[in-house]
């Protein structure tokens, strides 16, 4: 009787043993890693004086939504100039088109009004676009993650005025060590902590580095030193990825397969 006891004790404890060897041989190793934001920077391909700016950091956007105007005296000036020489023009071919019916005039003259016509119709088209990139709107949805001028500064063309942060151009960046790298495919899903939150958030790795490297760019212990790791990228919907911030640290933990 009691050797039987101490059989279905050893047994137990074999499985227990056993159990716990499974779970240690399957538990996921943490990545360190942070978060990263592909910004979209919104600039006028022409300079001006920031005459208005109508949203501030932290705002939310909708794709269409106004973001700012550069001073537009100049163009505006340069559109009503064009579209007075193209009304002239216009007049003048239609006056000429009739004489030349009458055979009062030289084609040549005709040739030459219409080709004034539509060279007016260049300028004015072009003075038209020119005013149109004073103002900017949003290209699409996101956070404005920054403004980089105060209204009544001059802006360079081409310089940005705001910075929009997508929620889908929110990523992780997670470095793995070499001995390990052959486990994380593109595709893969994993899941990503972060201070603060009860749950992972769940995400797909989008890149696995080919190139390994030394130090990652962006240290937060001393383990990560002197050792040769790849970087992985992370993408996730753009629900969760609204969630997080750019530079914040997080660990990354890659999913069982099935």
């Amino acid at each position: 009787m009691k050797r039987g006891k101490a059989v279905r004790k050893i047994a137990c404890l074999l499985f227990i043993a056993a159990l716990l060897g499974a779970c240690n041989r399957s538990a996921p190793p943490r990545l360190q890693g942070y978060v990263e934001g592909e910004f979209v920077y919104v600039a006028s391909p022409l300079g001006g004086a920031l005459e208005s700016l109508f949203v501030k950091r932290g705002q939310q956007v909708n794709a269409g939504d106004a973001l700012f105007v550069l001073d537009s005296t100049a163009e505006r000036t340069a559109r009503d100039q064009a579209n007075a020489a193209l009304v002239m023009s216009e007049k003048d071919f239609v006056r000429l088109e009739q004489l030349a019916k009458r055979n009062l005039i030289a084609m040549q003259d005709l040739d030459h009004a219409r080709s004034q016509r539509d060279q007016d119709r260049q300028r004015l088209t072009k003075a038209e676009w020119d005013l149109s990139q004073k103002r900017q709107n949003a290209p699409q949805a996101g956070l404005v993650y920054d403004t980089l001028y105060r209204v009544g500064e001059w802006v360079a063309p081409g310089r940005p005025v705001v910075a929009l942060l997508p929620p889908d151009h929110v990523k992780v960046r997670a470095f793995v060590p070499e001995t390990e790298i052959a486990k994380y495919r593109s595709g893969d899903g994993v899941r990503v902590v972060v201070d603060g939150l009860d749950q992972p958030l769940a995400g797909k790795i989008s890149y696995v580095s080919p190139k390994a490297e030394y130090t990652p760019p962006v240290i937060y212990s001393r383990e990560t030193r002197d050792k040769l790791v790849f970087m992985i990228e992370i993408l996730f919907d753009p629900a969760v990825g609204a969630k997080l911030h750019p530079g914040q640290p997080v660990d990354v933990e890659l999913e069982a397969r099935a």
